[in-house]
């Protein structure tokens, strides 16, 4: 049978999701904790594989098992096996046709920034800091270069495997919560660090650097030399997956609602 895990995790101290030898991963920590569920090995598909230090609170995961087990047994049994850090909120049986990753239809990231002179003890490795006063307004505005199906080759990684830079975005939104600035964004799919350079874009125009309309010959340019440094980590959670019906799992909560 096929089953379908909703996985939230902080991905401090884990050295991204991919499973990699003698080292932290959230795949390989949840295979393991799985495997002593359905008494044999078990290997994951995700919906998106996240970097080092970056969090989830919408993950999705399948994987498939000879094991028989009541459905809630992979929600109980598997966070009995788990670190405080790494949980299973739901579980599906899906037919053979799903797959975490070639199913789903749009991704949903957040990326929090936390805006104040002094940097925060309790947040972090939770979000990104940000000392330099950011305008909210002015950030939105670029945002909104990015609605559409567009090439961002200047926003993807050197590592990036990807066949094509083109993706589209649906959605963009951005607002100040407080010391909080926190923007959402919905595209198919994302190119390796993507949303981490355009997080680093964004607090450029923010701080006054650049102009909003920089977003826009970034993105002109199709070179990553033409965009600000990559973003921290800290601050990235993937929040939502989306897949077409019938596939219509349980939404997650989303971070940082203050």
């Amino acid at each position: 049978m096929r089953i379908a895990l909703g996985v939230e995790y902080n991905g401090y101290g884990f050295f991204g999701w991919q499973a990699q030898r003698n080292l932290a991963t959230i795949q390989g920590t949840l295979q393991e904790a799985l495997a002593k569920v359905a008494n044999e090995s078990v290997f994951l598909f995700c919906a998106g594989r996240t970097d080092a230090n970056v969090h989830a609170t919408g993950q999705v995961v399948h994987f498939d098992t000879h094991a028989k087990r009541h459905i809630d047994a992979w929600i109980w049994g598997t966070n009995a096996h788990l670190p405080p850090s790494i949980v299973v909120r739901w579980a599906r049986q899906t037919d053979y046709s799903f797959h975490a990753r070639f199913t789903a239809v749009a991704r949903r990231y957040r990326y929090v920034i936390f805006n104040h002179p002094i940097r925060s003890a309790v947040l972090s490795s939770r979000a990104t800091w940000h000392y330099y006063p950011l305008d909210a307004e002015r950030m939105r505005e670029a945002g909104k270069y990015l609605i559409g199906e567009q090439d961002f080759s200047s926003f993807r990684s050197s590592q990036c495997n990807s066949k094509s830079p083109m993706r589209c975005v649906t959605e963009f939104s951005i607002e100040r919560r407080g010391d909080f600035i926190i923007f959402d964004i919905e595209a198919n799919a994302f190119l390796h660090h993507m949303v981490r350079n355009i997080a680093g874009v964004l607090m450029k125009i923010g701080a006054g650097i650049q102009q909003p309309g920089w977003m826009q010959e970034v993105l002109q340019a199709k070179n990553r030399r033409a965009a600000a440094e990559t973003a921290p980590p800290d601050g990235l959670y993937l929040t939502r997956v989306r897949y077409p019906e019938p596939y219509i799992f349980p939404l997650s909560h989303e971070p940082f609602l203050l």
